[in-house]
């Protein structure tokens, strides 16, 4: 049946009719029209959430003409559950879940985010109940708390999606009573479980939960009415390290900032700059990787680079160039962080933008605790010690340093001189015609 039409006879499903379609491993991008499976195999976690908005994104890119997870978890976090159910709901194309053979707990929840269950012939939906991340239970205060949210969150999914919302809290809500036709189906003091014959059987003419029982995901294409060309995706590795750089983004802008500034107080280019640039490349590869931004952005970012290095080895003092280049900087990493889809408005909203607000204010607040401490220490860290001038060093006095023979013999204090070179902090300054070594202590 088409999306939103009546159960398909248990009986019947899977058997006679067209031919079954063949199912492809996805190689490359995803071809247009085509109905794309997305696996969902052992604990729900962000690194499936990851892939999962990858998939949907090049598919609403190509105009998939569904999306089918191919279901098979005991569970796992429940905020994971939620992002991908959010990720569900945002797509436009019809979407299904094929319980092969498992969807409990968070699984059970991430099912109701599609338009339509399937379920294998021995498989069971159900048994949300929150838990401690090491299984333990939660407290009696909080769990109570916890369930009486997500009852109505997910309520909220199944009623939007055309799911009885009553089975979708007793998944949850092991103090609900479920009557369906006048008929008790959830006992008060039990979560709900279902087996696919109990889920597939008709009251009052009308499924209890899902649309069909299929023995695999070629039947329920072919079973569905659905069109195209069948194309399974898989998780790549990169993917798996896509979670650790994306949790670790202000770490990476931390190093990138604090590499950046060391950088430009030195002379020459060194450990420091090499370290930022692998920070922001790291940055910028974790996000595109997880499918949150694409190459023009690093283009962007690479550009702001230009523009800042510009006004600062050629036109010193322009502040358009630097201020352009910052904004765009600033801008492009930002922007890497929003998650975007395809079909959403031009300009995401407000709240879109909260996450990398947050991520960038620690880095930038982390940053500017170093850079203090920097600025304030530089001389006296013993791997940053040689970065600077010191009395032992060849090539002009230090000012500062009272010793025969060295600067104080020709600069005084309250001498007036003039910079001929950048003080990063060190440089050279010309006094009564005699050019010496200089550091700058201070802005």
């Amino acid at each position: 049946p088409a999306v939103g039409a009546p159960a398909k006879d248990p009986a019947s499903s899977g058997a006679g009719g067209a031919p079954l379609p063949v199912v492809t491993p996805l190689t490359g991008s995803v071809p247009e029209g085509a109905v794309v499976v997305i696996p969902l195999k052992g604990e729900v976690s962000k690194a499936q959430f990851f892939f999962l908005r990858r998939i949907i994104k090049m598919g609403e890119a190509a105009k998939a003409s569904a999306f089918i997870l191919d279901m098979d978890t005991p569970g796992g976090e429940l905020g994971a559950g939620v992002d991908i159910l959010q990720a569900l709901l945002k797509v436009e194309a019809p979407t299904f879940t094929y319980v092969n053979p498992n969807a409990g707990s968070a699984g059970a929840l991430i099912a109701l985010g599609t338009k339509q269950i399937w379920m294998a012939p021995v498989s069971a939906i159900g048994a949300a109940a929150p838990v401690m991340g090491g299984g333990q239970e939660i407290p009696e205060t909080l769990n109570a708390k916890i369930v009486s949210y997500y009852s109505g969150y997910f309520r909220s999914a199944a009623e939007r999606n055309k799911h009885n919302p009553e089975i979708a809290e007793a998944f949850i809500n092991a103090d609900k009573e479920v009557k369906v036709g006048g008929r008790v189906i959830d006992e008060k003091g039990e979560l709900l479980t279902l087996s696919a014959q109990e889920a597939a059987e008709k009251i009052d003419g009308k499924p209890l939960l899902v649309a069909g029982i299929a023995p695999d995901v070629a039947a329920l294409v072919r079973d569905a009415g659905l069109t195209g060309p069948v194309v399974e995706a898989e998780p790549s590795g990169f993917e798996r390290a896509a979670l650790f750089i994306t949790m670790l983004a202000p770490l990476f802008l931390l190093g990138g900032i604090i590499g950046t500034y060391i950088e430009f107080k030195t002379p020459g280019f060194g450990v420091p700059g090499a370290i930022a640039a692998v920070c922001f490349l790291l940055f910028f590869a974790g996000h595109y990787i997880a499918g949150l931004t694409g190459m023009e952005v690093v283009a962007f970012f690479v550009l702001g680079v230009i523009l800042v290095l510009v006004e600062l080895v050629f036109f010193p003092g322009t502040v358009l160039l630097g201020l352009a280049g910052a904004v765009l900087m600033i801008g492009s990493l930002l922007w890497a962080m929003v998650d975007y889809y395809p079909d959403a408005p031009e300009w995401p909203s407000l709240g879109a933008f909260l996450l990398p607000l947050a991520n960038l204010g620690v880095a930038v607040g982390l940053a500017g605790v170093f850079i203090f401490f920097l600025a304030r220490y530089f001389p006296q860290l013993p791997v940053l010690r040689r970065r600077v001038l010191t009395a032992s060093q060849p090539g002009g006095g230090a000012l500062g340093m009272d010793e025969p023979g060295t600067a104080l013999d020709v600069v005084r204090a309250g001498d007036k001189g003039r910079a001929v070179s950048l003080l990063r902090p060190v440089g050279r300054a010309e006094f009564r015609g005699q050019l010496v070594d200089a550091r700058a202590e201070g802005e």
